[in-house]
């Protein structure tokens, strides 16, 4: 285990709600904080709320404009701005959106400086990850691209390599847009093909070498999505040579998603977890920065896949074949009315690969 470690839990990030049919329930991260504590997960880790972002960080990747439209929009009486895509049935306005947005980017900027600093080796930030915002428009459920603006951050105060490895199923268009033609960051992303996924983009492109697209057939499974992982990530991070590697665990990839085709286990999701940690220490003396992202099924899914990523953070890998607790399943039941996991794997094997 490690005290080197941050990891950001603040209830005030709940505030980042779109409404109840909306799919990117904040109960999936209340869970997942749940589930970490009682399984002992933060218990050798720091702990520490989500600070709200200055409009000077937001704007080192968002428009001034942007950022005063999503201002006005949140506030009463709410009013859409379409051509910001503030208002439409992905992104919804709600009220006190900016404040809520801004308290994302603050939590994944404080994970960011904290890593840079020394002051930690890893720093998660589970509430995180809302990578497709674009500079000037809401996309993707996402209003402010935080790991955009950590990035940023990090260039800002001197950083001159830095990786982004985004896991989502979904393609990292947001942050790629943001550093397509910046030589101090690499960013990959693997994601289902956009042939069939939003945002319908993600193919590889020469003319672009330090944005690494590596798109998936529907129904890729643990084994080809790791035979995949291999063969692009430590090659492009080894030739690149990052000083800090931030990476982007959307687990909308498990077979259970409701809203996309790929099949990866939460086993499979928690190998990737490990191998970027230990692709982190092997490239970038360990200063990793880990932020959440999409995935949408709320109960089954992203507590069991989120705590294996908070776990590994820890250096307190949970095995697989742990059951979860009482406790935590009768909170399932009571906020979802969902039937919990009973196991932290869907393997069940207590030597599922990267997870002991």
């Amino acid at each position: 285990m490690s005290e080197r470690v941050l990891v950001i839990e603040d209830p005030a990030l709940a505030a980042y709600d779109f409404g109840p049919s909306h799919p990117l329930a904040p109960v999936r991260v209340e869970l997942t904080m749940a589930l970490a504590r009682a399984l002992g997960v933060l218990d050798a880790v720091t702990v520490e709320p989500a600070p709200v972002a200055s409009d000077a960080q937001i704007e080192l990747v968002h428009d001034r404009d942007y950022v005063e439209a999503v201002r006005r929009a949140g506030t009463a009486p709410l009013c859409a701005d379409l051509a910001r895509q503030l208002g439409t049935p992905d992104n919804p306005v709600f009220e006190g959106m900016h404040e809520a947005s801004a308290r994302v980017v603050g939590a994944s900027v404080r994970c960011a400086e904290a890593v840079l600093s020394g002051e930690v080796e890893h720093a998660v930030n589970v509430y995180g990850g809302l990578h497709h915002a674009m500079r000037g428009h809401a996309w993707g459920f996402c209003v402010y691209n935080d790991p955009a603006v950590a990035i940023a951050r990090m260039l800002e105060l001197g950083e001159r390599r830095i990786a982004y490895v985004d896991v989502d199923v979904h393609h990292g268009d947001g942050v790629e847009a943001a550093f397509r033609d910046d030589d101090r960051v690499l960013t990959i992303s693997l994601h289902e093909s956009g042939r069939y996924l939003f945002p319908g983009t993600g193919f590889p492109d020469p003319d672009h070498p330090l944005s690494v697209n590596v798109p998936l057939e529907m129904g890729t499974g643990d084994a080809a999505w790791h035979d995949a992982f291999e063969s692009v990530v430590p090659g492009e991070l080894a030739a690149f040579r990052p000083e800090v590697l931030v990476s982007q665990h959307g687990c909308d990839s498990h077979m259970l998603d409701p809203l996309a085709h790929l099949a990866l286990t939460v086993d499979g999701q928690g190998a990737a977890a490990v191998r970027l940690h230990d692709l982190a220490h092997e490239l970038c003396g360990g200063r990793w920065v880990a932020l959440g992202g999409g995935g949408y099924e709320r109960a089954q899914v992203v507590p069991r896949a989120w705590t294996h990523l908070l776990a590994v953070a820890a250096g307190r890998p949970v095995d697989p074949s742990t059951p979860t607790p009482e406790e935590w399943r009768a909170l399932v039941t009571r906020l979802t009315g969902e039937l919990p996991p009973t196991r932290m794997g869907d393997l069940v094997a207590p030597s599922s690969p990267g997870v002991t």
